[in-house]
């Protein structure tokens, strides 16, 4: 398959020029963070297809490297804090309020079918959470 068509959705150096810069450093201990470029062309490829992480292409390194990075800067408030950037001044008539709606895609399952935890990730802070999910009622017995 042609490389060229492989990789066209892949940041081109314009859009890697802008986000680059707002990325959290390389950590001071321990090894090197893999190529932050190619863990986000990795995320991107992810949420576009859809496939599970561990079905990412080889090319995106290992899709084990891919989530946690992914994980971690969902937890951790990194994704808002570049997307506050980026957006910057793109809507100044609608002021802070001006957001993106992604997806409105709705998935009813019942908890339990799901695999849905019964209590968060200890690693993710409770109030991050979309204040919908903490205030649904819990029953007893299930």
């Amino acid at each position: 398959m042609d490389d060229e068509r492989l990789r066209r959705h892949d940041l081109t150096d314009a859009e890697w020029a802008r986000l680059g810069p707002l990325l959290p450093a390389h950590p001071r201990l321990g090894h090197r963070w893999n190529d932050h470029r190619l863990v986000i062309d990795g995320i991107f490829y992810r949420t576009r297809v859809g496939c599970p992480w561990r079905d990412l292409p080889e090319r995106f390194g290992n899709g084990k490297t891919v989530y946690n990075r992914h994980r971690r800067w969902s937890a951790d408030g990194t994704w808002e804090q570049i997307l506050d950037r980026l957006r910057a001044g793109c809507d100044e008539g609608a002021g802070r309020g001006w957001t993106v709606a992604v997806d409105a895609t709705i998935v009813r399952a019942h908890q339990h079918a799901a695999g849905a935890r019964r209590q968060p990730p200890a690693d993710v802070d409770l109030a991050r959470l979309v204040p919908a999910v903490l205030s649904v009622p819990v029953r007893a017995g299930g």
